[in-house]
């Protein structure tokens, strides 16, 4: 059994962390030994339903963990610093200006006292020796790469009187205003239609290429996943189930649940009548199963999945998988595994 190896020449390391939330009840584990890394100029898609914990991946690196909520395990490394042991003032240096996140809801991300520009200017003036003319220049060419229309207009409104797609381009632009070595993107996507999905894309893809930015990119599009990563990693409850480059897990992927993700994509050569769909729902923090935790919607689960320790990543056609049918080399009953799964009543003619 082996976990994922590091590149070398590494950005951001992640090694076994571990999160939990603090209640009166006693803690309650949220990520469990979640290790992965990026390198400069590399795009590492993370992936999986809600509650999985790919926002908390994200913010756990930034140091913004929510109040009750505390680092057990594990470390965090950004170019070869340890960061997850700093203290706030030193973690305040960080953010922005090397670490910049593309948070998911734009309204908490914005301050409504103050104007777009005022904003970006400020950040701007914070991380860059920049001028508040060459702030206000460097505003306006960040907004017209989001894709928002009349920035010179922009800068001088307020969050509020704009729409929530122009929010969240203010908020990417916000992300990128110091550019920073390394972004975490939480959702940039969701509240966007497809020209600017692509224009955004294009946008982080670019950083990536002409400026070597890492880029950790939480989402739940498979179609942004495969347009804009490099690697992916696939969670469920708390922990990454199969992580590999893009092409192995869309189009060979091994985990049942990974299986069970790409399964319920619809494609224009479907021939079913109804959409498949993975049994149940993802457990919370206190019905977490023994073994491995996706086992009760699993179709190919056997006695060890129930009742033996929770799977470790292991290598597996060149992604890594958690998953004792993996370990144990009963391949034939992986890929059995879409043949056990139902089809749910929801087709298009229920919609």
């Amino acid at each position: 059994m082996t976990q994922p190896e590091a590149h070398s020449c590494a950005l951001l390391q992640v090694k076994n962390l571990k999160v939990s939330f603090v209640t009166r009840r006693g803690p309650l584990t949220a990520l469990e030994d979640v290790s992965f890394d990026i390198a400069p100029g590399e795009v590492l898609g993370m992936v999986g339903e809600s509650g999985a914990g790919k926002s908390l991946t994200g913010h756990a690196v930034m140091g913004l963990l929510p109040p009750g909520c505390r680092v057990d395990a594990g470390e965090i490394f950004f170019d070869n610093r340890r960061i997850d042991d700093l203290c706030e003032e030193q973690r305040r240096r960080i953010r922005g200006k090397e670490i910049g996140m593309i948070f998911q809801d734009p309204l908490t991300s914005l301050d409504p006292l103050f104007t777009i520009g005022d904003q970006l200017i400020e950040t701007i003036c914070e991380h860059l020796p920049f001028s508040k003319a060459q702030a206000r220049e460097r505003a306006l060419k960040l907004l017209e790469e989001t894709g928002i229309p009349s920035p010179e207009k922009r800068l001088d409104q307020y969050p509020h009187q704009l729409s929530g797609g122009m929010r969240q381009r203010v908020v990417i632009a916000l992300a990128l205003a110091a550019s920073p070595r390394l972004i975490i993107a939480d959702e940039p996507t969701t509240a966007l239609d497809v020209s600017i999905q692509a224009q955004i894309i294009v946008c982080l893809k670019r950083l990536c290429s002409e400026e070597q930015t890492a880029i950790l990119l939480v989402t739940h599009d498979m179609g942004v996943i495969a347009e804009a990563a490099d690697r992916v990693a696939v969670m469920y409850a708390g922990k990454i189930v199969e992580i590999g480059p893009v092409k192995n897990v869309i189009q060979a992927p091994q985990h049942p649940y990974t299986q069970g993700l790409m399964g319920a994509i619809p494609t224009l050569d479907l021939h079913n009548e109804w959409l498949s769909q993975i049994e149940g729902t993802m457990p919370g923090l206190s019905q977490r199963a023994q073994g491995c935790a996706f086992h009760p919607r699993c179709a190919a689960a056997i006695d060890i999945c129930k009742t033996g320790p929770a799977p470790r990543l292991t290598e597996c056609s060149g992604s890594c998988v958690a998953c004792h049918l993996v370990e144990s080399g009963d391949q034939k009953r992986l890929s059995n595994v879409r043949e056990h799964q139902t089809f749910k009543p929801l087709g298009l003619r229920e919609l």
